[in-house]
């Protein structure tokens, strides 16, 4: 188990129960009170922590190697799976997954980043961070659901989309746009959950929906705390700072009317327990789509398009042209 910076009390805490925990298989000591007396120790601990993160922290929780990532959620979400690729113009972007999937006898279309769960496979993924063909992917995808009307469910979590030169010759920023525009007006409910990071354009190419959630430990925000402070103050050593600017999580979001709701996560982050998240997640997008699916299309379509309409507050002050 990988513990960060802010972690480290609950890390020695860990390392006692271990060490209790070997002496009792010996036999030689009763540790049965000492290893109650520690899991006690650990879970006050862990919530003194965890009630009390910081945005940077939570930015850090998000990043966790162990977190689960979207293939993770859908596979162990959907009694069947099947992967569709390609976006029929270029290539089949490895940042992005998508395709149908079967919880309880509905069919949904699902499209998610995926960064990787090794080293090797965070080089294969792109650490989650899609050029256009990505985008273009997840938009054929859900033209696909609102043939067959099927719910879309994206699962947010990137970096950003790749900056690179060859994605921006592509096409990246009509990529996301088109994307955009089509999720507004698609007529099948869509769901989206940020499940790590979100950041920028590239979280928003697939973040248009009728419901917008986001775990407990995760961020969203315009951009990354070490890009704003490399911006700012011309150096990555005031992320933490930024962090807190930016305003970025999902309580944030919440208040700001960004998002509609926040997932609780397991205590200690939903790398901790990613069998009881899977389930906690289930429960809401089956609740989510549930409710939409009640709705008449065009009212549905009509409430999206309203929701992102009215967001961002803004003060109009009427020039005077009597002294003029």
């Amino acid at each position: 188990m990988i513990f960060l910076e802010f972690e480290k009390p609950i890390e020695e805490l860990f390392k006692q129960l271990e060490d209790a925990k070997k002496l009792k298989e010996k036999g030689d000591v009763d540790m049965t009170g000492a290893i109650k007396e520690l899991n006690g120790k650990i879970k006050a601990k862990q919530k003194e922590i965890y009630e009390n993160l910081t945005g940077w922290q939570k930015v850090q929780l998000s990043r966790h190697p162990e977190r689960p990532y979207s293939l993770y959620y859908i596979k162990n979400m959907c009694r069947k799976f099947v992967e569709l690729h390609g976006d029929r113009y270029y290539k089949d972007d490895k940042a992005i997954v998508g395709g149908l999937g079967s919880m309880e006898g509905q069919t949904y279309m699902f499209v998610g980043h995926q960064k990787g769960v090794n080293t090797k496979m965070r080089q294969y993924r792109n650490f989650g961070m899609a050029n256009p063909e990505g985008y273009r992917k997840a938009l054929r995808l859900m033209k696909m659901a609102e043939r067959f009307n099927y719910p879309v469910v994206c699962l947010i979590d990137t970096p950003g989309a790749y900056p690179g030169l060859e994605a921006e010759e592509r096409g990246q920023a009509e990529a996301i746009a088109r994307n955009l525009y089509e999720m507004a007006q698609l007529r099948v409910p869509i769901v989206c959950v940020v499940i790590g990071e979100g950041a920028s354009g590239g979280a928003l190419g697939i973040g248009v929906g009728d419901r917008i959630l986001m775990l407990e430990n995760t961020w969203y925000s315009v951009i990354s705390p070490e890009s704003c402070s490399s911006i700012l103050w011309r150096s990555w050593d005031y992320k933490e700072q930024a962090a807190e600017a930016l305003k970025l999580t999902p309580n944030h979001m919440l208040q700001f009317g960004l998002i509609d709701d926040i997932v609780k996560e397991p205590i200690g982050g939903a790398h901790t327990a990613p069998e009881d998240m899977v389930k906690i997640l289930k429960k809401h997008i089956k609740k989510e789509v549930a409710d939409l699916m009640m709705l008449d299309v065009d009212e549905r379509i009509d409430q999206r398009i309203e929701k992102f309409g009215r967001m961002g507050d803004f003060d109009r002050i009427e020039e005077n042209t009597e002294n003029k």
